[in-house]
């Protein structure tokens, strides 16, 4: 990837990062942990005729806590953590090979933008929308035959879901967002175990969780 878009990367983290502490002693802060699947993965970073690596669905777990304003703005920091994720099943036959133990981290900072629906006290719901930037790393165990793998690359994840409120303190969240690695290793197409980056690579996650509000 480019330098200038890695520096525009990492500027947006930063700009995140402050805006979060700036947020005013009246925003609702929603804390979600949560729990769903990932899905739909592909990296297509092995190029064997038409080969597409895709990867099983897999449970994953994390958190994120989100500001938001009385308003439709706020931001948010999103933690996940999906344990053996990369594993190739599909194509002419399963690659055990591959079949190691792995694990992929993501945590990201994002812009949000929710309307509150039924105001932001009681009852009541949010849809919203979010995007934004952060780290992707990737760790896989080969055993004997490869080196041990741990990378880590900038990504882009967007996406939306809803809040819905039970009462002032808690509520429901269902999340679906999509996620891409940007990183290049290096400019060399031929691939290099050594050099594995996840530009190539991309994936939808959902998830549902239990929301905790407070602050106000």
């Amino acid at each position: 990837m480019k330098l200038g878009l890695k520096k525009v990367l990492r500027a947006t983290l930063v700009l995140l990062f402050i805006t979060g502490m700036a947020k005013p002693a009246s925003a609702d802060w929603l804390f979600t942990p949560y729990l769903g699947i990932v899905f739909s993965g592909a990296a297509n970073t092995v190029d064997i005729n038409d080969l597409d690596e895709a990867f099983e669905q897999r449970v994953n777990f994390g958190g994120s806590l989100a500001g938001m304003s009385s308003g439709i703005f706020g931001v948010e920091f999103d933690f996940n953590y999906t344990p053996n994720f990369f594993q190739v099943t599909e194509g002419g036959e399963d690659f055990e090979l591959l079949n190691v133990d792995s694990s992929l981290t993501t945590l990201m900072g994002n812009l949000v933008i929710g309307i509150p629906i039924g105001g932001t006290t009681g009852g009541g719901v949010r849809p919203y929308i979010s995007g934004g930037a952060g780290v992707m790393r990737a760790n896989i165990k080969a055993g004997d035959l490869l080196d041990d793998l741990n990378t880590n690359d900038l990504a882009i994840n967007v996406g939306g879901g809803l809040h819905v409120f039970f009462s002032d303190s808690i509520g429901f969240r269902g999340d679906l967002r999509y996620f891409r690695g940007l990183e290049t290793e290096d400019d060399d197409e031929e691939f290099d175990f050594d050099d594995f980056g996840l530009e190539d690579f991309d994936y939808w996650r959902a998830t549902i969780g239990l929301t905790f509000r407070f602050g106000g």
